[in-house]
Formats: structure tokens, C-alpha cells, sequence
């Protein structure tokens, strides 16, 4: 029996390879604090998780949902897009489709649209998916390096021309993981542009929509004028709504672009159970005090981690969204080697930045998923082990 030959291109998951080396320390009688993956640690708040109940009650969610989400759902989540960005002239039935969270509907784009010999515009560092995707779908990744010096932002004139003539996808991520970078209006409006010239499908990974701090809020692509010609938007309520097990979301924009993904999703899922899909629905109606509940918890943890960091020398602008800090690791140290010396040292899981592509060199990435005395715990943890920073 063998294994595809597409494997062979594809290397084991980021956070398996992670969470197998915790288990490892765990199986030593290490205490671990993970701060490796941005896995919600608060629960789902409560009227979300009443809702839920009184769906799973109801006999009419115990048949096969509608492919595309139910009306009701998709429609609220229209109405969501309205009050939050403004954005009121989306088509319920032809400009927004249900998914299971981001990962595979991002995944299914792919699918719908590359080809082989199509290139696909990545950025790196950036989630592992877009390039694992880009390879099951028979295409050829071209990493856009995003780099401090740029504000963590992809450079368009770098692509070569060729490069851009045969490419289906362009993917971008703001606020980013794992960088925590932000984007503006008028750089979504550069990338419309773009993809319009080339006639690329823009598709923007909006999973930390509403994970900010200190008054920022995130603009979406479709705000751009035009930008419904080229881009689709991916929506998730696992992080802004602590939901991540739920698998609940929506992609949103391009008509051609929902079209090819639900051709794809039709035949490989049977859609959302219509029970999570109502529980979803109530938390497009969550006050803004419970969201606050929610992003406050992670900014006293970022605080906390900016005024810990300093303390061992790294110089730390802090973040104004999403789960995660990007960190430079101390001179004499890759990546790879300062994860692990974290792990074995300290019994402390980050994420080494190589793993989210070449750009990601000499850098970790930490994750406000743990309560601040644990973090407290890290940081005494750090300084009992004489690890600072060291350019």
C-alpha cells in the first residue's frame, strides 16, 4: 500500500508536530504551558450555548442542512456584514456560503480554481494551509515574503510578470497570523486593483476580524469599491466568539468565487448542522459588552507578555489584534533551535516562525491562549533558565 505521491511534497502539520513533542514532555512528568496554539481557552459565551441546546431540541435540525447554509444564517450573516463594515450590498443566495470554520473552505478555493501549472500568491510567513492547499490542488506556490521592513506587507511590484499572468489565487491575512500585522483600506485597494489587471480571485483570510486592542478595528476588502469584481471574504466565529470546535463560518463576495466554491463543498461535505448554524445566528447579535468580555481577557495577557519580555531585553511593540505575538529569537539561535530550547529548558511550547514559511526565520510565534498565571509562570520560567534577549 503506498501514499500518494502529493504527500511526499507536503510536510507533517505545524501544530501536530508541536503537540506530539508536548506529549512527549507531558509523558516525562513535564509541566507544560503551552503557548503554541491559538486555541480559545474561555468558553463559548452562554447565550450562544443555550441557543445550541434548544436547537438540538428542535426535530426540524435533525435533517441534512441546505449546501450553502441555511437562509436564515446566511442572511444574518449579510446583515452582520452590514452593521460591522457597512458592507450592505451582498446577495443572500448567490454572494455568501456556510462553511466549517476558515480551514476548509480556504482548502475547497483551492480545489475550485488551481490547476496544474497555475501559480497561486502566498504570503510567508502565513498559515501552512494556503501552501499545503496550493500542492493537493496540483499548483505552484509563489511566496510574497512579508518582512518587518515592509510592515509585514506583501510587495506587488516584486512578483515577476509571468508569475502573475498565470495565477488563480492571491491570498492575503489581516489582521495576519502570525505576524499580528494590520492592513489598511487603501493596501486592500492596491490588491483590487491588482487582481482586477490580472484577473486573480483576491481571497482575504479575515479569522481575527474582531480580535483588537486599544480602539482598532479591523476594515474588510469588501469595503473597497469594486472589490466584489475580484475578492471573497473568509469569516470564522472560532476566535472572535471562543466557537473553534464548532467549526462555524461563512465565506462572503465574489459571485463566481462562492459559486466554485460550493461546487467544490457539494460534493465532498453535507454542510453545517442547521442546530450549530441557529447558534451561530445568535452570536451575529452578540452586544458589544460581551465582545469586550472577550478581547479583554487577551489584552491584560498581552500586556502582561510585553511587560515580561521587556524585562528579559526584547523590545516589544505590542499588537493591536489578534491571538498572537511575532518574536525575534536571541542572536545565535535559529528558529527551530530556540522552540526547542524553550520546550526542554522551560516546558514551554511556542511555535518556531520557519514553520510558516522561509520569512519566518528568526522569529517565534506566542499565543494569548493561556490564563496570566501561567504566563507570569513563563516568564519566571525564562528568567530562572537565563534566557534573554540578546541581538
Amino acid at each position: 500500500m503506498q501514499f500518494a505521491k502529493r504527500l511526499d511534497k507536503i510536510p507533517p502539520y505545524l501544530f501536530i508536530n508541536i503537540a506530539r513533542k508536548q506529549q512527549e514532555m507531558v509523558a516525562k512528568g513535564v509541566d507544560i504551558i503551552n503557548l503554541g496554539v491559538g486555541d480559545p481557552d474561555y468558553p463559548t459565551p452562554a447565550h450562544i450555548v443555550q441557543t445550541m441546546h434548544e436547537a438540538i431540541e428542535n426535530p426540524s435540525n435533525h435533517n441534512y442542512p441546505p449546501y450553502q447554509g441555511t437562509k436564515d444564517y446566511r442572511q444574518a450573516a449579510i446583515a452582520w456584514m452590514g452593521r460591522r463594515f457597512g458592507v450592505k450590498d451582498l446577495d443572500s443566495d448567490t454572494e455568501i456560503i456556510s462553511s466549517m470554520g476558515s480551514k476548509e473552505a480556504i482548502h475547497n478555493t483551492f480545489l475550485a480554481f488551481v490547476e496544474p501549472g497555475d501559480y497561486t500568491l502566498i504570503p510567508d510567513p502565513g498559515y501552512p494551509v494556503y501552501r499545503t492547499a496550493t500542492i493537493f490542488a496540483g499548483g505552484e506556490p509563489y511566496t510574497m515574503p512579508i518582512l518587518a521592513e515592509n510592515s509585514f506587507l506583501p510587495n506587488l511590484q516584486a512578483i515577476p510578470e509571468e508569475v502573475a499572468r498565470k495565477t488563480k489565487l492571491l491570498w492575503i491575512n489581516y489582521p495576519n497570523n502570525p505576524t499580528g500585522a494590520l492592513a489598511s483600506l487603501e493596501f486592500f485597494a492596491q490588491l483590487v486593483a491588482y487582481c482586477r489587471q490580472y484577473d486573480i480571485l483576491l481571497c482575504h483570510d479575515h479569522a481575527y476580524s474582531e480580535i483588537t486592542y486599544d480602539g482598532y478595528k479591523s476594515p474588510s476588502v469588501l469595503q473597497v469599491e469594486g472589490a466584489k469584481e475580484v475578492a471573497i471574504e473568509f469569516h470564522t466565529l472560532s476566535k472572535s466568539y471562543n466557537m473553534a470546535g464548532w467549526r462555524i463560518g461563512f465565506v462572503v463576495g465574489n459571485a463566481t468565487g462562492i459559486k466554485g466554491l460550493s461546487q467544490v463543498k457539494s460534493n465532498v461535505d453535507s454542510g453545517v448542522f442547521k442546530a450549530i448554524q441557529r447558534a451561530a445566528f445568535t452570536s451575529f447579535e452578540t452586544t458589544e459588552a460581551t465582545r469586550q468580555e472577550i478581547t479583554s481577557v487577551y489584552q491584560q495577557r498581552r500586556d502582561l507578555i510585553v511587560k515580561g519580555l521587556e524585562s528579559l531585553g526584547w523590545q516589544i511593540e505590542p499588537p493591536k489584534a489578534t491571538l498572537y505575538f511575532w518574536v525575534r529569537v536571541p542572536k545565535g539561535y535559529s528558529s527551530q533551535e530556540f522552540a526547542t530550547l524553550l520546550l526542554e529548558k522551560c516546558g514551554i511550547v511556542v511555535a518556531p516562525g520557519s514553520g510558516y514559511g522561509a520569512a519566518g526565520e528568526g522569529f517565534f510565534r506566542i499565543a494569548l491562549t493561556v490564563a496570566k498565571p501561567r504566563i507570569q509562570e513563563a516568564i519566571q520560567r525564562l528568567k530562572d533558565a537565563g534566557i534573554r534577549y540578546e541581538a
